[in-house]
């Protein structure tokens, strides 16, 4: 798998590019800038392309409008984008077209190697990610969310299917069976009227959906 990354700190950026060499991939460029980042993308036809959301020369949305332009023109390129905090709209942004092979986490999700590397995996194969305090966030704010009708746990599950895993994947974090990892998914689509679906990436584009991104 060959991988492009963007970011302006050179150190995060050194790190990424370890991690995931180590993961098997081949850093195939490397970007501080959005005109460098297309550059390298329209050059290299890379697998998946790391993003940092704020880049030069105004540490705006930089990062995202270059994500969404190689959504366009290269749609066989996964996006990871990374962020400092949460921010909504980023996420909105990126997700509200095909979400298959798109992925929003924050960074310092990083540093839990093993973790990140699996949502890196989960991109590039096509899948989608989004960061656990991203959905939190979202299911917050969202006013028609009835949280009351799901339990503790049923609300972590939730927050992990949208983060894109299996229910293998849920049933290891939360050190339960994958049969209850199951019930409390038939739980959680009956009590939100979501659809049921039995591949994974149906299942989280009916979470988006529910949380509001994507309509």
């Amino acid at each position: 798998m060959r991988a492009v990354i963007a970011e302006d700190s050179v150190l995060l950026r050194v790190g990424l590019v370890r991690v995931l060499e180590m993961a098997g991939y081949e850093v195939v460029a490397e970007a501080g800038d959005a005109d460098g980042l297309l550059a390298a993308v329209e050059r290299h036809r890379p697998d998946i392309a790391l993003v940092d959301v704020r880049m030069p020369p105004h540490f705006a949305a930089e990062g995202v409008q270059a994500a969404l332009l190689i959504r366009h023109r290269w749609p066989g390129t996964a996006v990871l984008l990374l962020s400092q905090y949460v921010e909504e709209r980023y996420a909105a942004d990126l997700l509200s077209g095909d979400t298959a092979g798109v992925g929003y986490l924050l960074k310092h999700r990083v540093a839990d190697v093993e973790e990140f590397v699996e949502a890196l995996h989960r991109v590039a194969a096509g899948g989608t990610v989004l960061d656990p305090q991203v959905v939190s966030q979202l299911l917050v704010r969202r006013r028609s969310v009835p949280l009351d009708r799901l339990t503790a746990r049923e609300r972590e599950v939730l927050e992990l299917m949208a983060g894109g895993r299996s229910n293998a994947g849920i049933a290891e974090r939360l050190a339960v069976t994958e049969s209850t990892v199951a019930k409390h998914i038939n739980n959680i689509l009956a009590k939100l009227d979501l659809p049921e679906a039995e591949a994974d990436h149906r299942r989280v584009l009916a979470v988006l959906r529910f949380l509001g991104i994507g309509e």
